[in-house]
């Protein structure tokens, strides 16, 4: 059975692991074309409630 022959750094075990925790950005943001405001593709938009041009969920803008 493989042993390490020292610990590992606290610094070098949390740079290995860095990547691993990132998050990545949504890619597929686009323009809602009701009222301009970016949201994921092919779904409703949150801020007038709109798709593909139908009022699917009516939204109370306070």
């Amino acid at each position: 059975m493989a042993v390490p022959k020292r610990k590992t750094s606290h610094s070098r075990k949390m740079k290995r692991r860095s990547s691993v925790w990132k998050l990545a950005a949504p890619t597929n943001l686009v323009k809602c074309p009701q009222c301009g405001e970016y949201n994921l593709a092919y779904r409703v938009c949150k801020e007038c409630g709109y798709y593909k041009g139908v009022e699917v969920v009516s939204v109370d803008n306070d």
